[in-house]
């Protein structure tokens, strides 16, 4: 598994205006859940979403990131409406 810090760095990597666009981004491994969360929070808003293990790991591996810019973009589409 890999660690928080390196699935945040990859995120950023994919969507590099999360910090630019003054979204804050947080990633924890959540142990009842068996999944990462992803936090994106903008002034008042926050919204999280989960990333299965083996979905984080593809996205790590270079393999398949489609599921994570899926989640994040849609993420940050409804912070951005909000």
């Amino acid at each position: 598994m890999h660690d928080k810090d390196e699935l945040c760095r990859k995120i950023r990597e994919v969507f590099p205006e999360l910090g630019a666009c003054e979204i804050d981004l947080k990633v924890n491994y959540d142990e009842t859940q068996k999944a990462w969360v992803v936090d994106l929070t903008k002034g008042n808003h926050h919204l999280k979403t989960f990333l299965e293990l083996d979905e984080a790991d593809m996205c790590m591996e270079g393999k398949q990131c489609v599921s994570l810019g899926i989640q994040i973009g849609q993420l940050r589409k409804n912070i951005e409406t909000m």
